[in-house]
């Protein structure tokens, strides 16, 4: 067989060198001139093949040479014969000069197997001068997302193997002062897997500029082109339109398959061939069944659970992890220590070279019984301890050292005959005056406790305000029934003709005189010390007055009486004399008012809800639920923000008003129901007071950020009053302009608290 494919080819080779001898003794020049457009050339290059002569080949050296010499002596054996004898198709010349081909001239050699003379092409040297030398590797990453190696010092893999090293990048400064050297920067994008700047092409360009100006990236695209009228057209319209309507049901023919098939089950069952099922009879025998059986039962008792899905394992539990999962001794040890209920895992990590030496598994009958007992018991569940300490649930707070001032002792005393009821001071902070339930009057200093002056009325005094106004000085005292407006002792010339002039005006405006149900009297008959010089006296059925709060700007004040429904609330003005209830109707006991710091707003605090009124529209803006039993007292920050509620089930309430109608925070701190709170008008301070005789400072600062929450932190429990009657502190109040409080208690003392 290979002698006669050999025989074949040498006849093969025979024929094609068979030529002219003429042709043969002729001489080329080799200069590269030659044209290779006749037929002749190949002849000639074929003919000077077959007679085995070498070419001269300049371009390799010597050393080359014989590297290809012990390349035909050793490897031009394994080459295939078949893929050798065949002529060259490629129609190049050999003996064509450097400057015709780029490629480079092979050599003809006689083969060592077969004896025939074959090509034999010089082997590629990535030098410089090769094809593939200057051009630069590609990261080679495969078919990986390139994200995963965002985490990595590397972008992967050259053709050796090796780490390809991420480039550096510089930080914005670089790219702004590479746009300023090279103002053609930014006709350039990073290629995430060759890591570097990619110039764009001018289409690429267009196409990003197309995309910002919102036009067709398209630039052949005209949107402007004529319509082409499919089905409108000349000899284009249609015969019959298209319509999508569901074909009617008129259309619908039996199917006489079908049919049949029915009338063969009918005639069996009329032959009762198919029998129907049977009624199904009760029995009382027990019956049981197989609650872990894959079939369906069939009867309709309650439905199997289905198992528990086991863990799937993950890669710290093969025979041999990564070296990353295994523990160090400090880990074993600290995991044979721990509780078994307590630890992480029930397993330690360990590798063995090879499956055949992994011994076996030693806790295989525990988890079987474990396994058994989910399977028997499915609401079976096991709950890992919480290993949570105590002090991390605790709110890190400041500490109440560096939130100083505030108040911390009892430094005054004041003594009454009886309980004192109610207690306000001036807007200076250096007056105070309290009134008692034997109808005393006090009014005495702040900051010694000296009493100044005493007044008697005939029933109890309910409440007492100081007007916050600083050109005039009075107060004003409710009884039974009565308000009466007081001027104080010792004032100056100025403020006390002032005082005088608004309270007991020589002429009302005009409308002055507006009919009232409240009646105004003025006095300046006798001494403004001794007696009240303006009187106002409610209706009967308004009740006792419990409550006086001025307006801020002190020409309007508001009181609260016990009667139920719409009059129990009184505003009055002082500079017309006039008085109205602004309610005509009022759902609930009105337990507390207040005037809002800032706006034209009036909160009202019924016995469960908060409502706040615009007095200017006369409409209700929103109703607040602390979700309090009964309201006992109430006030605002002087931001208008923020209002705090104290109630008689012990709660205390903080509302943000711009936040929602719930509260933002719910404080229990006293064990006996609140009497009364009061935020301080210039420190981040506010206090609450409960019959439990004490009396609690909260810092509390309000940050003019909407994003920021209030801080709330508890200060100091002031305890310096006994309890009466089961009655502790009834009211408090704070000095304007230094961290003082002063307190009315039922054991009747007044007291001043100083820092």
């Amino acid at each position: 067989m290979l002698k006669a494919t050999s025989n074949k080819r040498k006849q093969r080779e025979e024929d094609s060198i068979e030529e002219p001898k003429s042709l043969q003794n002729s001489s080329l020049p080799l200069n590269g001139n030659l044209e290779l457009n006749d037929e002749s050339g190949d002849e000639q290059s074929d003919e000077e093949d077959s007679d085995g002569v070498q070419e001269p080949f300049p371009e390799l050296d010597p050393a080359s040479d014989s590297d290809s010499d012990s390349f035909d002596e050793d490897d031009v054996e394994g080459l295939d014969e078949d893929e050798e004898s065949y002529p060259d198709d490629s129609g190049s010349d050999t003996s064509v000069a450097d400057d015709v081909t780029p490629f480079p001239k092979p050599r003809t050699i006689i083969s060592n197997i077969t004896g025939q003379p074959k090509r034999v092409y010089p082997e590629i040297e990535p030098d410089y001068d090769s094809d593939s030398s200057t051009e630069e590797d590609p990261t080679r990453i495969g078919n990986v997302p390139v994200e995963w190696y965002d985490d990595l010092p590397h972008v992967g893999y050259d053709i050796n193997g090796k780490k390809v090293l991420r480039a550096a990048r510089g930080d914005e400064l670089d790219k702004f002062l590479s746009t300023v050297e090279d103002p053609s920067t930014w006709t350039s994008a990073m290629d995430k897997k060759l890591g570097m700047e990619k110039p764009l092409t001018a289409e690429e360009l267009d196409i990003i500029q197309r995309l910002q100006s919102a036009e067709n990236p398209d630039a052949n695209y005209d949107p402007y082109e004529p319509t082409v009228e499919w089905f409108t057209g000349k000899g284009k319209e249609e015969v019959m339109p298209l319509s999508s309507a569901p074909e009617p049901k008129r259309r619908w023919q039996p199917s006489k398959w079908e049919k049949q098939k029915v009338m063969k089950i009918v005639r069996a069952i009329r032959q009762g061939r198919i029998l129907p099922s049977k009624p199904k009879t009760s029995s009382d025998a027990p019956q049981y069944y197989n609650i872990w059986s894959n079939e369906d039962p069939s009867s309709s008792h309650v439905p199997q659970l289905p198992a528990p899905k086991r863990r799937l394992p993950t890669n710290s539990e093969s025979y041999n992890p990564p070296p990353e999962y295994l523990p160090s001794e400090e880990e074993k040890k600290q995991w044979e220590e721990t509780e078994k209920e307590d630890r992480e895992r029930d397993y330690l990590p360990q590798s063995y070279p090879s499956l055949r030496l992994v011994p076996a598994y030693d806790q295989f009958i525990q988890e079987q019984f474990q396994r058994q007992l989910d399977l028997y018991l499915a609401p079976r569940l096991q709950k890992k301890k919480l290993n949570i300490d105590p002090e991390s649930l605790i709110p890190k707070l400041p500490s109440p050292n560096s939130l100083k001032p505030f108040p911390l002792y009892k430094s005054l005393r004041v003594m009454h005959e009886s309980r004192v009821r109610c207690i306000s001071v001036s807007p200076d902070g250096l007056w105070s005056v309290t009134g008692d339930g034997k109808g005393h009057v006090l009014l005495w200093e702040v900051t010694v406790g000296r009493p100044v002056k005493r007044w008697k009325f005939d029933a109890a005094i309910t409440a007492v305000e100081w007007c916050p106004r600083k050109d005039v000085t009075f107060f004003v005292v409710a009884l039974e029934e009565t308000l009466h407006a007081i001027i104080p002792p010792n004032l100056s010339e100025p403020i006390l003709r002032a005082t005088r002039t608004t309270l007991a005006p020589s002429e009302l405006p005009a409308n002055g005189s507006a009919p009232t149900v409240v009646k105004w009297t003025s006095d300046l008959s006798g001494s403004s010390e001794d007696k009240p010089i303006l009187s106002l006296r409610l209706p009967a059925s308004s009740g006792s007055p419990k409550q006086v709060v001025f307006h801020r700007r002190g020409d309007y004040f508001a009181t609260v009486c016990d009667a139920p429904g719409q009059i129990s609330i009184w505003i009055h003005q002082i500079s017309k004399q006039h008085s109205q209830s602004p309610f005509k109707k009022m759902k609930g006991a009105v337990q507390r008012v207040l005037f809002h710091p800032i706006k034209a707003h009036f909160l009202v605090a019924t016995q469960r809800y908060v409502r706040i009124y615009d007095l200017a529209a006369q409409q209700l803006l929103k109703t607040l639920q602390p979700g309090m039993k009964w309201i006992s007292s109430i006030d605002i920050h002087p931001s208008g923000d923020h209002l705090i509620v104290g109630g008689y089930d012990r709660k205390l309430c903080w509302f943000d008003l711009e936040l929602s109608d719930k509260p933002y925070k719910v404080l229990r701190y006293h064990t006996r129901a609140i009497r009364a709170v009061h935020f301080h008008p210039t420190y981040p301070l506010f206090a609450s007071s409960s019959d439990d005789g004490s009396i609690q400072i909260f810092h509390a600062r309000v940050y003019n950020d909407m994003m920021t929450d209030p801080l709330i932190v508890p200060l100091k429990i002031l305890r310096g009053h006994k309890v009466s009657d089961g009655l502790g502190v009834l009211d408090i109040k704070w000095c304007s302009g230094s961290p003082w409080l002063v307190s009315a208690g039922a054991d009747g003392t007044a007291g001043v608290w100083f820092s």
